[in-house]
């Protein structure tokens, strides 16, 4: 029955369907003055005063037109009732006091007598009547709904953690979707005088210390953390709690959903490692950001990456007067540049297919489009690759920043920062001695070129970043296992790649030459760890679902990261998250002569690149390569 009422709901036009409301409610009305007489009067018709019946026939056809604009006023003829909430239920009950107050007016006016009780009786009828058919088949539909779940044994007993207005939005969410198989059994929340009581009819059980015990006592499968604005530290210890319940976990992504009424079930997101990482994010002063990119003309290289692209993103928000994109691989390059087309159409945007390797084309870019500053984040940046294939990583990333900043220069470019990594400090493979040489060549140049700002930045890994470990693990617990871990106690410093580009953009205000800053990336993650936290979140257990498997360490690959070398101390900068390592002195002349031989060795594809490159980084020891030693 309520599926055909559904249905005939949904395929009629709505002129039709306002119509059949308005003969109802002129129905509702005849009914109301009748029951109101009929109770007045002791449930006998008998005993109804002829002239009070006569009266309210007359006044009948007046009454029906004027509650019948009262309720097109009130908008009762245009609300969803299917979804009718608070808001609605207040328009019906304004309206029929509107309704019956203009009933007793008009009857005094016209000097029909009525039993003063009438009037009050005749506005509960009314009401009643109204919200019967106004709230029918909402409550059908949620009874529906429910026992549909009661019956599907695929229901899914769901845990919400919160019992406020985003809470009571989500439970309503699940109670009217019936393609929505979550049934709330249980709610959580630290106010001691919520629990006891119930939410929409789910129980508040408790604060966060009855999560387990409540996760094992109605059988819950999945969590649902709906706090708006969760401080970070309360966010990770609730996921880690709800970790060690076996349940799913999921977030709800944003405030401003919450603030445009959006909570429902599909806007909930699954929990990500950066949940976990316990702190607040990162605060930067866009006022000096601003001040630098604003009206100027920007390149990225390297702009369709992990890190390039967030930096476009970033610096098309700042309002910059050229934005110009240099990548050599075209995909990714060409969705980042729809992407911002749609997000800022009036964004003057260049996008450019090169390799930072082709020195002419360097020259040539730099010469038509003279950018005012320059992100530097082309780069090989795959340890174990490159440690393959030492003469490529040589090649575009000591040599392609070699060509752009030379090119940099020679068109007065005002800044040039480079993306480091904390790979170079005391490096062990490859990648990361190609990136300490990066940095020597942003000291070494300076002098050669005072116009022009050479600054680098220096920071760890990036969760989510093209060829991390964090979309390896997802990949592999979504197809049953097993989960790869190199060592179990391997560790490593991250950051998200929003929060780290944004300090990339906070460090190039501060550029003043020659500077390498470093970021301070929090504590650091045992990768071991995350792993057993990403299974446990997807609703598995280590090693019982999902198996893990250590592998061992790579090829060049450390067992922990270093930030900073112990020779280059540390400065403080106006953001507690940023710092400059004092720059160690190097033989410019020397530096310069040993970067033509390992140019030879490169491009002639050298057995013997790992001296050509120890020779200029002393600190650089292979692991497992006696021929570096």
């Amino acid at each position: 029955m309520l599926a055909r009422v559904q249905k005939w709901l949904q395929t009629t036009p709505k002129t039709l369907r306002v119509a059949v409301l308005i003969a109802y409610d002129i129905l509702a009305v005849a009914l109301a003055e009748f029951l109101a007489l009929w109770t007045r009067f002791e449930f006998s018709i008998g005993q109804i005063t002829p002239q009070f019946g006569q009266n309210a026939l007359k006044y009948f056809l007046i009454n029906g037109a004027v509650t019948v604009a009262i309720f097109a006023f009130m908008k009762l003829y245009n609300s969803l009732w299917e979804y009718a909430s608070v808001q609605e239920m207040m328009n019906v009950l304004v309206a029929c006091m509107l309704a019956a107050g203009s009933q007793s007016i008009g009857m005094h006016m016209l000097l029909w007598s009525m039993p003063r009780s009438y009037y009050i009786l005749y506005f509960f009828f009314l009401l009643g009547l109204i919200c019967m058919s106004r709230f029918f088949y909402r409550g059908a539909r949620i009874l529906r709904n429910s026992y549909a779940r009661g019956k599907n044994a695929e229901s899914i007993p769901t845990m919400v953690i919160g019992a406020g207005d985003t809470a009571c939005m989500l439970i309503k969410d699940m109670q009217n979707n019936p393609l929505v198989r979550n049934q709330v059994v249980c709610v959580i929340d630290a106010n001691p005088h919520k629990v006891g009581r119930s939410i929409l009819g789910a129980p508040v059980v408790g604060d966060d210390g009855k999560i387990i015990w409540a996760a094992q006592r109605y059988g819950v499968k999945e969590i649902f953390i709906a706090i708006p604005n969760l401080p970070a530290a309360r966010k990770k210890n609730i996921i880690e709690i709800c970790r060690d319940s076996g349940c799913r976990v999921k977030l709800l992504p944003s405030m401003a959903q919450i603030l445009n009424d959006e909570v429902s079930v599909s806007q909930f997101r699954e929990v990500e490692i950066e949940d976990l990482l316990g702190r607040e994010p990162v605060k930067i002063q866009m006022d000096e950001i601003m001040e630098y990119l604003a009206d100027q003309t920007v390149l990225v290289t390297g702009g369709g990456g992990s890190i390039g692209s967030e930096l476009c993103r970033q610096i098309a928000a700042h309002g910059p007067k050229q934005l110009i994109i240099l990548d050599i691989y075209e995909n990714t390059t060409y969705d980042l540049q729809l992407q911002l087309q749609h997000d800022y159409p009036d964004l003057d945007l260049v996008v450019l297919i090169a390799s930072v390797r082709n020195t002419h084309r360097m020259n040539s870019v730099f010469a038509k489009y003279h950018p005012d500053i320059v992100f530097h984040a082309a780069a090989h940046k795959h340890v174990p690759l490159m440690e393959s294939n030492p003469n490529e990583a040589i090649k575009n990333n000591v040599f392609g920043t070699l060509n752009v900043a030379r090119a940099a220069g020679e068109n007065k470019a005002k800044r040039m920062v480079l993306i480091s990594t904390d790979k170079a400090v005391n490096p062990t493979n490859i990648m990361g001695a190609s990136k300490r040489i990066c940095e020597m060549i942003i000291q070494g140049i300076q002098k050669d070129y005072p116009d022009t700002n050479y600054v680098a930045v220096r920071f760890g890994n990036v969760l989510g970043s093209n060829g991390s470990v964090v979309p390896l693990f997802k990949k592999q617990i979504a197809e049953g296992g097993p989960v790869t871990v190199t060592d179990k106690n391997i560790i490593r410093y991250f950051m998200t790649i929003p929060e780290a580009v944004s300090l990339v953009l906070q460090a190039g205000a501060y550029a003043r030459g020659g500077e390498i800053f470093v970021l301070d990336m929090g504590e650091p993650v045992k990768i071991d760890d995350m792993a057993r936290n990403l299974i446990r979140l997807s609703g598995y257990e280590p090693d019982v679902d999902i198996p893990i498997v250590y592998t061992g360490l790579r090829p060049g690959e450390k067992m922990y990261e270093e930030c900073l070398r112990k020779e280059e101390g540390l400065q403080k900068t106006a953001n507690d998250l940023i710092f400059i390592g004092k720059p160690i002195e190097i033989d410019k002349e020397k530096f310069f002569e040993e970067l033509t031989e390992l140019k030879i060795q490169a491009y002639e594809d050298g057995a013997d690149i790992r001296k050509a490159v120890k020779n200029i980084v002393p600190s650089y020891v292979g692991i497992g390569d006696e021929a570096v030693k």
